[in-house]
């Protein structure tokens, strides 16, 4: 039987989830998904929050349990947070979170909530979890010259038309059709992991299993690039836009999976006790995601959209395609990753690739972004270590 004080402490350590996932919400998740669909005026900054919010829930309870369990139960070896441990490190990665979108600047979720929880586990005893560190690391040093370079490299052919714009438009929606044929979402498949709907149609063909995915995912791929290509024959700026709100919407629900696991994560452990369901965390989570985006989003929206780069319809497809990829890669392995670093990188790449000049990338913001990014994550796992290690003295 659960005591009271255990329950007493998990409602805490619940609130500072709800606190770290409307921060979330208002800051990375819920402005970098659209914010180069606002800057190409294909969306206006409020309606982008509205739908980031929605497809944000939507992408916490289809696909947030891979990041949620990596990051309650990966990051350290030898201990399992405890309720007060889980609290100590939501309340500080959250306060960290929140100042950055106050103040105008992308503070990295993914850094700071993977920093206090190894804080706190380190304060408890615990010891360093090499291998997941090095995954995460690859992760995170990669995103911006994998996403980056090849945000340029689409902005680059889609300038210079080596063929016709609108025929590489629609090759590279049918890419995109490609990889959504393969994402996994929790409703499909066993009860216990998910399944793509690649997957789930090719098993019903009677073919074997890699020619059944294989067939799938060309057809969707087809689909998608017929369906763009239609709507381009109408208009190429008008199918443009339409494309750009579809990726925007795509990575919006990519950063609802990947982020609420930095806010519900450290519960993980706790939940077990308890004997409460990971879904019940998720769309608790996804409601806290979904509050912040429809209260806070906006002000990082504009931020972003405006300070980092001049972007144009053609640059914002450039930027979105990789950064809905990464993020997907990330959900699929159970790493949290920033969708600041993924979607800030991704507009420098297009925005280098407008002229020599740097396409209006202000290197002064740059700047003070990555100094932020790695203030939050060294700041989160000093003050997490030093946060618990007082409170744990008290509690004596």
């Amino acid at each position: 039987m659960v005591d009271i004080a255990t329950i007493a402490t998990f409602l805490v350590a619940a609130l500072a989830a709800l606190f770290m996932a409307w921060s979330i919400g208002a800051g990375s998740s819920g402005s970098t998904p659209f914010a180069p669909a606002v800057g190409a005026n294909a969306i206006s900054v409020m309606r982008a929050g509205f739908f980031v919010g929605i497809l944000g829930f939507a992408g916490a309870v289809l696909q947030g349990a891979n990041v949620s369990e990596a990051v309650g139960t990966e990051l350290i070896d030898g201990v399992t947070l405890s309720p007060i441990a889980a609290a100590v490190a939501l309340t500080i990665a959250a306060s960290l979170v929140a100042i950055g979108v106050f103040a105008g600047y992308p503070i990295a979720t993914a850094f700071t909530s993977t920093g206090a929880v190894i804080g706190v586990g380190l304060a408890m005893g615990g010891d360093p979890a090499w291998a997941k560190y090095t995954e995460i690391g690859a992760m995170w040093i990669l995103t911006p010259f994998v996403g980056g370079g090849i945000a340029y490299a689409i902005a680059r052919i889609l300038r210079d038309e080596p063929i016709g714009e609108e025929r590489l438009i629609v090759g590279l929606a049918a890419i995109v059709g490609a990889v959504v044929a393969n994402i996994e979402f929790a409703v499909l498949g066993p009860p216990d992991g998910g399944e793509s709907i690649a997957q789930t149609v090719g098993g019903w063909l009677p073919l074997s299993p890699t020619l059944s995915v294989a067939s799938v995912t060309l057809v969707i791929a087809i689909l998608w690039g017929v369906a763009v290509g239609a709507d381009l024959n109408k208009g190429t700026e008008r199918g443009e836009r339409h494309f750009l709100l579809v990726l925007g919407g795509l990575v919006a629900f990519s950063a609802g999976g990947s982020q609420v696991g930095l806010a519900i994560g450290p519960l993980v452990p706790i939940s077990g006790d308890l004997e409460l369901p990971l879904i019940a965390l998720l769309l608790g989570g996804g409601v806290g995601l979904l509050i912040g985006s429809w209260t806070g989003a906006p002000r990082m929206i504009k931020a972003i959209s405006q300070d980092y780069s001049s972007l144009g319809p053609r640059r914002s497809i450039a930027a979105l395609i990789p950064s809905f990829a990464i993020a997907q890669v990330a959900v699929l392995y159970g790493i949290p990753v920033s969708f600041n670093e993924i979607i800030v990188s991704a507009i420098i790449g297009s925005g280098y690739a407008a002229s020599t000049a740097g396409g209006g990338v202000s290197g002064r913001k740059m700047g003070y972004t990555v100094l932020a990014w790695v203030l939050s994550l060294v700041g989160s796992i000093l003050i997490a270590f030093f946060g618990y290690w007082v409170i744990d003295i008290l509690l004596l």
